[in-house]
């Protein structure tokens, strides 16, 4: 039992880690990453018992802790605003930036059927070109603030 609450643990702070950098909007939701980790807990130890090798008892725990998390919304909007607006404020300021755009931004990812590859369809240059013109625009609006 002690190294299943070792391995929650562990899955929890992987989880959290994830959510944190990249899918900011996840990273306070407590019930979806105790759920997550206690699965992919689950599922490891399963695994193990069954007799697979570790590596492959950490790829089906991986596989169901990072499920429907490969495309994230907010890498996406932090992408364009380093690529697009990074000679118009400091470095520091990028992430931040990032941060208030990605809830002015938000409604344009429903336009999109997202999916974990979404990023190497023909879809996501039309997204990635509508998400910069309309930080554009706020900034024409509201300025850098």
């Amino acid at each position: 039992m002690a190294t299943q609450q070792k391995d929650l643990s562990y899955f929890r702070l992987r989880l959290q880690e994830l959510l944190n950098a990249s899918f900011p909007e996840k990273a306070n939701d407590q019930k979806f990453i105790e759920q997550r980790s206690s699965w992919a807990a689950d599922a490891y130890e399963g695994a193990f018992s069954s007799g697979n090798a570790v590596e492959q008892c950490n790829d089906i725990a991986n596989y169901i802790l990072f499920e429907g998390l490969h495309f994230s919304k907010f890498d996406t909007v932090f992408q364009v605003v380093c690529n697009e607006f990074d000679t118009i404020m400091a470095d520091e300021e990028l992430r931040p930036f990032a941060l208030k755009m990605f809830t002015v931004c938000e409604p344009i990812f429903s336009g999109y059927k997202l999916t974990d590859d979404f990023a190497y369809k023909t879809e996501y240059d039309l997204l990635y070109s509508e998400i910069t013109g309309t930080i554009a625009i706020w900034i024409a609006e509201n300025g850098l603030q």
